[in-house]
């Protein structure tokens, strides 16, 4: 093709070009390239959006589930079909798991309230303060956080939430079952070993954990030093041996074996050359917990034992260790403050009836204990709370004596504090923990203890 040609070529083709353009359109022709780039860099930065799938749902993200759709039967032979995917036996284990999610949910709660009530707690107590001040401010911050600030509510709100059972302040040779009554004027004093143990439910589900504190010495303005801080140590350890061995289908007796190992490896060394050997408490020992009932029925020993029963899977357990340098084995001694009613023995008068015109005293004074507890233990300080709380009961405070009665007749059973041999020291450590299908939940850890 010659050059002539070519120019003649491109003279047409900007002559059709120039002849196609509308002169209305005053040059929008190079808007409409504007549009064009804009159009372009919308899709470039829609693009943007095309990342790893992972970024979308981070760690604790769940995918969302697809559409759920039921097998047709009409697309399989009759009798082999094998529509029921999930057996009946599947069905109730199912059915038991849901029942279970909401009492684990319930525990959590509680087991939250537990943290905080004793971190609380923890920041206040000091030598001289009266035991009866701190298990009062311990109760009122478990009222407060359980929303039962309310005593003339109790009645309503008890089986709801709140306190499980009376605050356990037992000091140096008193291992448990310790609270004050009214007028209690003890102190605590320097050098102190007490053990504090107290329980939260939420809907009966009871979270129960202790531990122990050394107060501090009257020179040093410190416990660091004390040498008991071993059997501190040594009781520790032993309830987390527990909570290690124990699980589904383990033996009672293997636990306390675990425990006893542990816990008879320390001692205490007084620094004058006397030392003492670590004992486990062998008649204390945890136990299982069930709905508003604190011991459930089977006890989990800290000593090695013919026990074989086992742990089975959705139970829940207090795993909760003693150690001692006495005789290692408690009694009771002292004034009653622990209490519950026997559930087997309250009479139809007392669980049937609404109204509470009784003229005996005792049965006044029984109806009165089951319709604002129930078959949660209590103390003379709650009752003493109830009945001041309501007048309208027309109650006087002096109901010792017919409470004595009840407990004499076995329509109440009465708790006494547990010791060991005076000059001795005790020391608790106690976990809550809980046996899903798959692992086992220390559901009152914190970071405390």
């Amino acid at each position: 093709m010659s050059t002539t040609n070519i120019s003649a070529g491109l003279i047409k083709a900007d002559k059709s070009l120039s002849e196609n353009i509308d002169p209305n359109l005053d040059g929008k022709i190079f808007e409409n390239e504007e549009v064009k780039k804009s159009k372009k860099s919308k899709k470039k930065k829609k693009n943007q959006d095309l990342k790893p799938i992972e970024e979308f749902f981070p760690d604790g993200n769940k995918y969302p589930e697809g559409k759920w759709l039921n097998y047709d039967p009409n697309y399989y032979f009759e009798k082999d079909n094998h529509l029921d995917r999930t057996t009946k036996l599947e069905e109730r284990y199912n059915d038991t798991l849901s029942k279970h999610e909401q009492e684990w949910d319930d525990m959590r709660q509680a087991a939250e309230i537990h943290r905080r009530v004793r971190n609380n707690i923890q920041k206040k107590i000091t030598v001289g303060m009266k035991l009866i001040d701190i298990v009062n401010n311990l109760e009122d911050a478990t009222r407060k956080f359980t929303s039962t600030t309310d005593i003339t509510q109790q009645q309503e709100t008890y089986k709801s939430k709140g306190i499980a059972f009376p605050t356990g302040i037992s000091i140096n040779d008193v291992a448990a079952h310790y609270t004050p009554n009214r007028g209690d004027e003890t102190v605590l004093k320097y050098d102190d070993i007490m053990k504090l143990d107290f329980g939260v439910h939420v809907n009966g589900n009871i979270i129960d954990s202790a531990w122990t504190t050394i107060m501090p010495n009257k020179q040093s303005k410190s416990n660091e030093g004390n040498p008991y801080n071993s059997l501190l140590t040594a009781v520790q350890e032993a309830t987390n041996a527990g909570i290690k061995a124990a699980g589904i289908d383990v033996r009672l007796c293997d636990i306390g074996e675990q425990i006893q190992e542990v816990m008879e490896s320390y001692e205490v060394d007084l620094g004058n050359g006397e030392i003492l050997p670590v004992k486990c408490c062998r008649n204390l020992c945890g136990h299982n917990i069930k709905p508003y009932t604190i011991h459930g029925g089977k006890s989990v020993p800290i000593v090695k034992n013919d026990d074989t029963t086992k742990m089975e899977e959705f139970e829940h357990f207090a795993i909760e260790t003693f150690g001692t340098t006495g005789r290692g084995y408690v009694y009771t001694d002292g004034e009653g403050s622990h209490y519950a009613i026997n559930t087997s023995r309250v009479p139809k008068r007392i669980s049937s009836v609404i109204e509470n015109d009784f003229i005996d005293k005792q049965d006044k004074l029984l109806k009165v204990i089951w319709d604002n507890f129930g078959s949660l233990p209590w103390c003379k300080r709650y009752l003493d709370k109830v009945i001041l709380a309501n007048p309208k009961l027309k109650m006087s405070l002096e109901y010792y004596d017919d409470l004595d009665q009840l407990v004499m007749n076995g329509y109440v059973q009465e708790y006494l504090p547990l010791v060991d041999i005076p000059g001795s020291i005790t020391a608790q450590s106690e976990h809550t923990i809980l046996l899903h299908s798959h692992k086992k939940e220390v559901v009152s850890f914190g970071d405390d203890y």
